[in-house]
Order: C-alpha cells, then structure tokens, then sequence
C-alpha cells in the first residue's frame, strides 16, 4: 500500500467513531430542519401555555406531560432509531402504499393542520397539531384520515393503543371543524419496524369517549398547569413508567432515592443525564446553571455555562466547583475544605432542584 493510501486508511480509522457520528447526526438533523422549514426545531423549546394541547400528547399520565411541556431535564436520549425508522416507514412506505390503493379514486396529502378550541371551565383549550396522511378529493378537502405508528411488532396486536384514538379522534374533530363537514372515519396503520407488515384497525369517531375520556383529560391538565401543581404519579398506562425520561424525578424507576420532585433543576448528584439533554435544558432556561456532578462529566458545557458551588451541610460554606478536587464519584462527594482543617470530615452538597430556579422579574 502507497503511503499516501495509507494515510487515508488511518485518516478514516481516526475518524469513525462514535462521538464523530453524534457530531454527524447533530449537524444532519440541522440541515434538514433548515431544508423542511422547521428552522424552529433548532432552537431551544419554550415553555407550552397551559391550554395549549398537541394531540400527540393527549390521554397519557399528566405528570410526564407536565413535565415535558416545562422543559425539566430529560434522564435518557431520544429513541432516533424509533423515530427515524417510523418517519421513513410513513414516507416510503405507507404513502406510496395509499396512494397505490386510492389511484383514481382520490389523493393523499402528507398531512393537514388543525387547530381549534374547546370551552373550558376555566377557559378555552386549544388542540393543534399535524396529522399524518389525509385521504382527499381533487378540491383537496380531507375524505379519510389515517394515523400512521410502528411497533417492535405487530404480533398479537388486537386493538389500537388508546392514546393513538385520542390522537385520531383529535384529529378527526379538528378537520370536521375547519372544513365544516363531517371526518368520522378513520385508519390506525400499523407497522411492524421487523418485517414491514402492518396490521390496520377502521375506527369510527365516538363522540362519547372523545368528551368523556379525552376532552376531560384536556382539561384537568390545563387546570395542572394553571394552578402550578405537579400532578400524581397516576399514568393512563401501565407501560408508560418502563419507558419514561422522568421516572428517577417521578420516583418510579426501581434504584431512585427521589420522589416528587417539580420541574425545575438538575437532580442532585445524578450522573445519568445525557449530555444533549443537559444542553437543552440550560438554553431552555435562560439563567440556569450545571450542578458540580454535571460540570465535572461535561467539561465542554462548564466552559460554556455557570456551574453552582459545592456546599458544606456544616459549616454552610459554599465552594466553587474550580477549586474543589474530585474524582466525580457521587456516592463519594468531596469533603468541606473548611471544616477538614478543624478534623470534621463532611461531604458537601449540590443544591436542591428547587433551589436551582431562576427568579425573574415577572416573578
């Protein structure tokens, strides 16, 4: 081999790593953000207003809902995989598919938006959201509307999850409206990210579980959020603890020593936060600062951001994060400088959650 080849082979085995990819992917997502109009997916997320609903999100446990329209601090990375493999399933597989079977009997558009109110007690609540594909006739005006999912697999699947139906049914409800007609059937497709089979449920729009189930649900998660309270640890589905970003701050996941802890901050010496998450959480909350845990496990973040002092459960003397040596073992935090010099060994401390909160002036 030349030594000029050489050089490319070991270039390339320099380069293929996994840290290179995540830097990849980053950029990836940006560029395709930017190339789809969807500039605002670059930026940090804001703050959703209480009444303010996505029917992705409805009839699902209110405290994990809560918690992410408030931006807290996510515990584990995003399923890419899952959400890339259902993105691609519905453009490459389930719209070629519909468009074959409607031919020229109608058309398929990519989606439709909705977004309409509904009285509440305490004023109106407003479900928007995008659909996925929509049956239409030549004047474009939705006929069928379907929802688009993939699953591990689909064997054994019997019914439609239902906070898919809620979805559906948000859906349907919002184009009747716009489009002052009546969008009472609909298509649960779904996937299996394995074998690509699917299996489809035909549902009918009901009126009664759509109020008594899902527009209820609506509105006691406005009424959460607008009396500012962290809703129980009560999930619509037995699943939904296995598979959450909160569950350490719920205190539901198995090895946690928290429990009910509200939206804002780092939990303490927690070491299990992504680094993308921390990111997003600190440009979310203009203000907010690492915890000592975080800064010492993302150095390139502590250049960037503030970092909170260590603080001693004694003397209550506070120490810069810089000037405190530790190996970042949490169940080994560093002593009190102060306090060794007089004999007393005490591990310091990170500040609570609710100590970490930004004070505005509005507040």
């Amino acid at each position: 081999m030349l030594s000029e080849e050489s050089d490319i082979v070991d270039s390339v085995i320099e380069r293929v790593s996994a840290t290179h990819f995540q830097e990849w992917r980053k950029d990836q997502r940006v560029s395709e953000n930017i190339r789809e109009g969807r500039v605002w997916l670059n930026k940090p997320p804001t703050e959703k207003p209480p009444e303010q609903h996505s029917p992705s999100q409805l009839y699902q446990c209110h405290r994990k809902i809560v918690y992410r329209q408030l931006n807290t601090p996510e515990e584990s990375g995003d399923p890419d995989g899952i959400f890339w493999t259902g993105s691609k399933f519905e453009e490459e597989v389930a719209m070629p598919y519909l468009q074959a079977v409607v031919r020229d009997l109608a058309y398929v558009r990519n989606s439709m938006w909705v977004d309409y109110t509904i009285e509440g007690e305490h004023g109106e609540i407003r479900i928007r959201g995008e659909t996925d594909p929509v049956i239409v006739n030549a004047e474009s005006e939705p006929l069928l509307l379907t929802e688009i999912k993939t699953k591990q697999s689909i064997v054994g699947l019997s019914e439609p999850n239902d906070h898919h139906l809620a979805q559906l049914f948000a859906y349907m409800e919002g184009l009747s409206r716009k489009w002052e007609t009546e969008i009472r059937d609909g298509l649960v497709i779904y996937g299996d990210r394995t074998t690509l089979a699917i299996k489809v449920f035909h549902i009918q729009f009901d009126a009664d579980w759509w109020y008594r189930a899902v527009v209820k649900w609506a509105k006691t998660h406005t009424e959460y959020r607008l009396n500012r309270r962290l809703p129980p640890p009560d999930p619509e589905f037995n699943w939904e603890c296995n598979f959450c970003s909160y569950k350490h701050r719920c205190g539901q996941a198995s090895d946690t020593i928290f429990a009910d802890v509200g939206a804002v901050g780092f939990l303490p010496l927690f070491d299990q936060y992504p680094e993308e998450k921390v990111k997003k959480y600190l440009e979310a909350h203009e203000g907010s600062k690492l915890i000592p845990t975080l800064a010492h496990q993302f150095p390139d973040l502590a250049d960037r951001f503030d970092v909170h002092p260590w603080r001693c459960q004694r003397c209550s003397v506070t120490h810069a994060f810089e000037s405190v040596g530790w190996d970042g073992n949490t169940e080994e935090p560093p002593i009190c400088p102060t306090c060794i010099k007089d004999g007393i060994p005490v591990s310091m401390v990170e500040p609570d959650p609710e100590s970490q909160q930004v004070v505005t002036e509005d507040e």
